[in-house]
Parts: C-alpha cells; structure tokens; sequence
C-alpha cells in the first residue's frame, strides 16, 4: 500500500514544527508547511503521481519532492530523524498541546529551560508562565486541562475528519470484495471533527473468511483482537479499526448502537424501559421476544420515535424531538446554491480566478465568492486597494462570459486591532459582500477581543465574520471572545457568521452552530478554498451544519444570488 497523503503531511508539518522550535528562518518553515497544505488538499495520492507531475505542483520545489519521494520509498525523511534526535522527545509532546505549538514552547524553553509536561504543569501551576507575553490566565487554565486530558488518554492520537476519510475509504474497498452491506459507525457516521478510532459493521455468510480477509490488509500493523464475529486492528497510521459481523436482522439495532454516543444509547434504553422494552445490540425485546432490530428506522418506530439522523445523536434533545415529531429538516449538501469565500494565486491561493469559477461551476454552484486577503496579511501577498480595483475589473470581464454563473466580487479584509478595516471603505462598497476576519493579536484578552469585534460590525459594509473563533482542530483552541454579545450584536446589525468548511478549522463548533440557530442568527457556510480540489471540502462544513441543528432557511447560501443579495443589503 502506498504512503497516504495524511502521513506525508504529517511528516512535512512535522520537519516545520522542530526548525520552528528551533528558530529556523521562517521562509523556510513555512515552505514546509504550505507543501503539506497543498498535499493535503489533494483528491489522489501523490505517490503515485510521477517526479514531473509532483514538481509541477503549487509550492512543492526540487528539494522537497525528493522527501516526498524518500519517504514513499523509504517510509521515512533522514531529515526528519535527524531533527528528531536533536530534539528532546518531551519537547515534542509539549509542542503537539493544542494550546501551546512550536512557537510558545520554544519560548517556554528558553526562557525558563521547561522541557517535559511535568515541567510544564508546575510552571503553570506555580504562576511563572503567566510572566510570559502571550500566555494569559485563560491559555494556562487551557494548558492544564489539556495535559489533564492527555494523560487521561494515554497521549492517544485524534484523526481529523478528512484524515480518517482518506484512510477508511480504501479499507470499505477492500472489505467490500469479502463483506456484505459495510457501514462505518461510532463518531465517524456521527461525522465529528476528530475521530479517535472507526468502527465498522457488516454483514456475511462466512464470518471466519471475512476476518481473514480483514486482518490481511496491507495497512495493518498489528491485530489486537482476532474472533469470529469480532476483530480488532491497528493501521500502519495508528488507527484502531474495529470490525464486527452481525446478523441481517440484527444490522440496524446493531448499526443503532455503535453509532450513537454512550449518552444518547443511555436515555435510548430509558425510552425503552418505559414502554417495557429491552434494547440492545442485538434488537428490542419485550420478553424475551425479538421485535425489531434490521433497520434503524424500524427500531426508533418501535420506540414511538421519527427516525434521528446520525449526526445528533448526542444527547442534546434529539430524543424528545423526535418523540414530538419536530426534529429539524436538516440543511443537505444538494441544498448548497454557491460558495462564499474562496482565494485564488492573486495571494495565496493555487488557482487562477477563471479555473476556480470553472471548478465551482463545475460542482453545480451559481456563484462564487473571491475573497483573497486585504493588504494586512502581507505573508500571503494581501491586495491593496489599487490591487483589488484591478481583481474587481476583472472579475466583471469573466462575468460576461460565463453564463448562469457568476464570480462575486469581495475580499477577506482583516479586522484591525483596533475593530477597524483593513481596506477603505471606497474600494469595499463596490463588493457584492465583505468577508471579514481575525489573523494577527490573537491573545487580546477577552474583552478587547470582543469589542474588536463589535465595532468591525459596525462598519456598514461588513457582512459576514469568517472563522469567527480562529480555532485550529489540534494546533490551537482560538482567540478568547463573547459569543454571545457576537451573535446579538451580528442579529442586530444584519450581519453573518460563517461555519468554515476546512477539516483543520470547521469553525463554528457545533455547540455555537447550535447557538445561532437558537439566537434565528442565519449562517454562512464556505469552503476558504485555496485550491479548485478543496471548494469540494463543502460537505465537511455541510455536516458540521447538520450537527448544529441547521435547517436549509438558517444557511444564506441555499439561496439564488437574487434572494442573498437581498439578504446582505442593510436596511
């Protein structure tokens, strides 16, 4: 089996973080990590492409197409081990806190020598690091939660959603040829953000053969666990795949069962007990006598229930709603009528403006957003004003001939420290909308985080605020803001947050989806496309909608261009 794009990504990034922590040029930390994010944003696996094909990528030279190469031969980066020798281990595991990175442990290190958790935590907690500029009172209570979870967890690795894709789609395949009727369970089907392991039931008329078969695949690294109706593995990536052989008339209980989280099993089987009802894995019983259990719609009729989508089934109400019968309609990938923010090589996008219009098109869309970035962001080549008038000129020249399309014209400007905008209001009056966003001073304390915010909004052109807590799943946990003055504020002024679709951000979390929706705060949801391959990263943001409880009416791109326009016009 070819090395995945996510263990070639992981090593780049990896090579990035250690010269990071060692305070390497930053040109050339970054070249690192840009060659990731575009590997990652990848569809095939570039192992499999040739020398030519991997060069002619965006952002990846000579230098580290070899790596790639190395490691596809090798499986490993000589450069990497070297790093990795040099630098203490303990270091490492610091730098992987999603609170703290290459930048803040390299300054933990030398400013105060720390160089393991333990010396971390009593650093925190004896009050030294709040000296340190950067780390505010709420970053070190972070902190501290976090090396508590890690060591509750064993230091166990989470997979981001698209990483457990890309690995748990080629098994379904090869499962497939000795399987019957596959489906991945468990916060995979429940489409989290992080996944800490899949789980995997089907059906077959030879169970024995099918283990087999499981436990020969070439990804396989170790077998935990090896039964007839149940087997256990771990994968070459570290993750741990579990596989069960049920009955067909057991398929939907068990398919129930291995789906929900432990809490919305529990008040399941309460609902059950009501009624005198056993549940499990198996079917629902009435004693001892089987009543349903080959499909999940049959089991929640069974229970008096309207059948509940995996995507809520957490325990956050779905259960007395679907008793009610007024679970939500929930928002659908075909529902999505343009997406709105995506950047092109103008800054630092991979595509041209007419490729990513063509590719969006392409994906059925009716429109898309060009929103590269506003002059602040200097490392990604940000537009001025002049620059933007230009971009602006051309997009109404490729407007004339692409027809039942249309490029609309926008920017993601910067929020200033100061909650004003990084562009004149001149240039940003002649946009369709203005995306607007947080990329530098993110450690403001709570309250001047929030009123950055706050009076962003009250520049009349703002419409929509992209990445609204600037979170990184695994890297950093976001800026410290009041969502709920945001949202009010948001409501009052007709303005927009965004749900971004990148797996490494999917931001809003669902709880503040959830939020939005409870506040009638509509939502925005957008790829922040840097490549034509990655506006197809929509469905991630489709499903963290899903999980929030979204509608098709709470997500203002569902909408023609003719109705959103009217959306975003203020009063």
């Amino acid at each position: 089996m070819p090395v995945s794009n996510k263990e070639i990504t992981g090593l780049l990034n990896e090579i990035a973080d250690l010269l990071d922590i060692r305070g390497e040029n930053q040109f050339r930390v970054r070249s690192y990590r840009t060659a990731a994010n575009t590997i990652a944003g990848l569809t095939g696996n570039i192992t499999q492409m040739s020398d030519d094909e991997i060069k002619s990528l965006p952002d990846i030279g000579e230098s580290i197409a070899k790596k790639i190469r190395e490691v596809s031969d090798t499986g490993s980066i000589s450069q990497l081990d070297k790093l990795r020798s040099e630098i203490p281990e303990s270091l490492i595991e610091i730098m992987k806190l999603e609170q703290m990175g290459p930048r803040r442990t390299r300054v933990l290190n030398e400013e105060l020598n720390i160089e393991s958790l333990e010396e971390l935590k009593k650093a925190a907690e004896e009050g030294k690091i709040e000296k340190l500029e950067g780390f505010g009172k709420k970053t070190i209570e972070n902190i501290l939660k976090e090396i508590k979870e890690y060591y509750r967890k064993g230091g166990l690795e989470r997979f981001k959603l698209n990483e457990a894709e890309e690995i748990v789609t080629p098994l379904l395949e090869y499962l497939g040829k000795e399987i019957k009727d596959i489906k991945v369970a468990g916060s995979y089907r429940r489409r989290k953000e992080t996944v800490g392991d899949i789980d995997i039931l089907g059906t077959s008329n030879n169970p024995g053969k099918s283990m087999d078969h499981f436990v020969k695949y070439e990804e396989v690294k170790e077998i935990t666990v090896k039964g007839k109706s149940k087997s256990s593995v771990k994968l070459r990536t570290g993750l741990q795949v579990d596989l069960r052989i049920v009955q067909k008339k057991s398929f939907g209980a068990a398919l129930l069962y291995f789906t929900g989280s432990k809490a919305h099993n529990i008040t399941l089987r309460k609902a059950g007990q009501g009624k005198g009802y056993k549940i499990n894995e198996y079917g629902i019983y009435k004693d001892n006598k089987f009543l349903a259990g080959k499909t999940e719609k049959e089991m929640y009729r069974k229970l008096g229930l309207s059948y509940i989508e995996p995507e809520l089934r957490e325990n956050n109400g779905e259960i007395d709603s679907a008793r009610r019968g007024q679970l939500p309609d929930l928002v659908d990938i075909n529902d999505i009528r343009g997406d709105l923010q995506a950047h092109t090589n103008a800054t630092d996008g991979n595509n041209s403006l007419e490729e990513m219009a063509k590719a969006a098109k392409k994906l059925g869309y009716e429109y898309l957003a060009v929103t590269d970035h506003s002059k602040k962001v200097s490392v990604a080549g940000g537009l001025d004003e002049k620059e933007l008038a230009g971009q602006i000129e051309e997009i109404n020249k490729l407007n004339q001939g692409i027809k039942n399309f249309r490029i609309l014209k926008s920017v993601e400007v910067d929020i200033l420290k100061d909650g004003s905008l990084d562009l004149d209001d001149v240039i940003l009056k002649e946009l369709d909308l203005v995306i607007c966003a947080i990329h530098s001073n993110m450690n403001l304390p709570e309250k001047k985080q929030t009123n950055r915010i706050l009076r962003a909004m009250e520049n009349p052109h703002f419409n929509i605020l992209a990445h609204p807590t600037g979170r990184m799943i695994g890297k950093r946990s976001g800026y410290e803001i009041n969502m709920d003055q945001i949202m009010n504020k948001a409501k009052e002024r007709g303005c927009f947050l965004e749900i971004n679709s990148n797996p490494d951000r999917l931001d809003l979390s669902d709880r503040y989806i959830r939020q939005a929706e409870e506040t009638g705060l509509k939502l925005a949801i957008s790829t922040d496309a840097h490549s034509t391959v990655t506006l197809e990263n929509m469905k991630y943001g489709v499903a963290q909608a899903r999980r929030g409880w979204l509608k098709k009416d709470d997500v203002i791109n569902t909408r023609s261009w003719k109705d959103l326009e009217k959306l975003l016009k203020k009063s």
